[in-house]
């Protein structure tokens, strides 16, 4: 099981990037990754899946709130999808790729991958996003971990790429917040039950859950705890009782 780089435990992780959109600077943009690397900060990024099989840094399933453009990301290749200009980008910054990203951030700082669920609720999928992200991160020098929703993405992620440290992000798991997940499927994540059996060395909270007895358990065994999203400092105080590290937006942690 590789260790979570002890690197982003050190630097607070600015979520999708130091955005500011009222600045022109949107998430998971070449100028969010930009200022976060100039301000020291870790950078927390999301991947979704072209059409073509590239991993493609956007937080949505669907292009529709952060371009002038409609539908699923999975339904255009990385071609058409890095054409695409984000709105409201002061600098006119497109969507990237992951391989983009890990040469314009060049190991400068650390990187917390989230790859978004393409099981569509399901639980599963074809691996296609892990397959990708691993081959993407082969060779890259800098610190990395990756981590989902989805325990069965990590498990792939587990084969396809052992050396890599993998997490679980996790939360209260809802029902109500989640419909695309069936109320059983809800429970068993909300008890992140899965986490020895993929292989996972840290996981990344609801700050919101953090007095969750399994945080707690998982905490009492000297496992890792990231928490999102955290928004003020007054969140970050409350946050950092529990929490070894926070990802954040909004302000400066």
């Amino acid at each position: 099981m590789p260790a979570l780089p002890a690197s982003l435990l050190a630097r607070p992780i600015a979520h999708r990037g130091l955005h500011d959109r009222a600045a022109g600077v949107i998430e998971n943009s070449p100028a969010a990754f930009a200022a976060a690397i100039a301000a020291g900060y870790g950078i927390e990024l999301d991947l979704q899946l072209s059409a073509d099989g590239v991993a493609m840094v956007f937080h949505d399933d669907s292009l529709d709130r952060l371009t002038g453009e409609s539908g699923p990301v999975r339904d255009r290749d990385a071609a058409a999808l890095g054409r695409i200009a984000l709105t409201g980008s002061q600098g006119g910054d497109r969507i990237p790729t992951l391989a983009a990203v890990l040469e314009q951030v060049a190991g400068r700082v650390p990187l917390l991958i989230e790859l978004k669920d393409q099981s569509q609720g399901q639980g599963s999928a074809t691996p296609a996003l892990e397959r990708t992200v691993a081959a993407t991160l082969a060779g890259y020098a800098g610190d990395v971990a990756v981590m989902s929703f989805n325990p069965a993405m990590i498990a792939a992620m587990a084969k396809l790429a052992p050396d890599l440290s993998r997490g679980i992000t996790s939360c209260a798991f809802d029902p109500a917040e989640w419909p695309a997940l069936a109320p059983d499927t809800c429970a068993m994540l909300r008890e992140i039950g899965s986490f020895d059996a993929v292989g996972a060395a840290f996981i990344s909270h609801d700050w919101h859950d953090l007095a969750s007895p399994v945080v707690a358990a998982l905490k009492a065994r000297g496992v890792p705890i990231l928490c999102w999203t955290v928004k003020s400092a007054e969140v970050e105080q409350v946050a950092r009782r529990v929490a070894d590290q926070i990802t954040f937006e909004g302000y400066a942690a």
